[in-house]
């Protein structure tokens, strides 16, 4: 029994298993750039990941509170996780001032780091806020919520995580960076929208799964990840290490590892349908946090013993 808006409840809309796809794109572009720089600022990097964490937070109150308004998130059909102002958890007044009170609490978190690297990222921040509402009202029903999946939990976190801790530098293999981890997070989206499929279309969601199908679906969970890892060791092997032997520890080892724990999943998700799929949502979860920690200790690693 959860008490309506009791501290259990806002626990449960904070969604904690989605918070590794706001943290690992922080600690991929913290790790390079420290290794980068030869040195780590620890201000900037905890002001980032803080600052992706509520961000995240808010995301979840709002997509839970315009959802359960637009009438998508119905008990009687419902397949993933109970959401809390369906459930009466929270109190729709309240969601609101939930969803007030973390974006500004996030700004606040934000602010140190305009004072440190430049006031233009008051916009930056200001632009991640709009983008939050706008995936659900907007993008998530026509099918584009991956574009910005790919751009706020990948090129934008680790791009200016990076940015911050090196003194306004951004090379071209940091942007690959955060594109191999933007595709690996929309894995989260797209096993959330393949277990959906058949409600998002009674609900109006034109998701890329509900306009092309499940067998689209399953396809690219594989083919994304794979491409998501070979970007990946590119931009890291580009960004650290110029030799041959590096490249290869950070590309073979760093691949083979990720694209097991990958490999298992898309297994899972081809045998498993409807509620069952939520395993598969836990398991990739995991998957996304992983992949930014298989490459930062496997560039760690070879950095210490080169």
């Amino acid at each position: 029994m959860v008490k309506t808006n009791s501290i259990k409840a806002w626990m449960l809309a904070s969604r904690p298993k989605t918070l590794t796809g706001a943290a690992a794109p922080v600690i991929l572009g913290g790790t390079m750039a420290g290794l980068y720089m030869h040195q780590l600022h620890v201000v900037p990097f905890v002001l980032a990941l803080v600052f992706a964490l509520l961000m995240q937070v808010a995301a979840n109150f709002i997509n839970d509170y315009f959802d359960w308004k637009k009438g998508s998130d119905r008990n009687e059909d419902r397949l993933g996780p109970e959401r809390a102002c369906a459930q009466g958890w929270i109190t729709p007044n309240a969601m609101l001032w939930g969803i007030t009170v973390v974006i500004a609490v996030a700004c606040c978190v934000g602010l140190p780091l305009a004072v440190m690297s430049g006031w233009w990222l008051v916009g930056i921040g200001a632009v991640c806020v709009f983008f939050a509402f706008v995936y659900t009202l907007w993008f998530s029903y026509l099918g584009l919520g991956d574009v910005l999946v790919l751009l706020f939990f990948g090129i934008v976190p680790v791009g200016f995580t990076f940015y911050v801790m090196t003194d306004g530098q951004w090379p071209i293999e940091v942007t690959l960076l955060g594109v191999a981890q933007g595709l690996v997070t929309d894995l989260l989206l797209l096993v959330n929208n393949y277990r959906d499929r058949e409600q998002d279309e009674v609900s109006g969601k034109k998701t890329l799964v509900v306009r092309f199908g499940a067998s689209f679906g399953r396809i690219s969970y594989l083919v994304i990840g794979y491409v998501g890892v070979i970007i990946a060791a590119l931009g890291v092997d580009g960004l650290l290490f110029s030799d041959v032997k590096h490249s290869f520890i950070v590309t073979f080892i760093g691949c083979f590892l990720w694209i097991m724990l990958h490999m298992k999943t898309y297994g899972q998700l081809k045998r498993l349908e409807g509620k069952q799929l939520n395993k598969v949502l836990g398991a990739t979860a995991r998957n996304i946090f992983l992949f930014a920690i298989a490459f930062a200790v496997m560039a760690i690693v070879t950095s210490c013993c080169g």
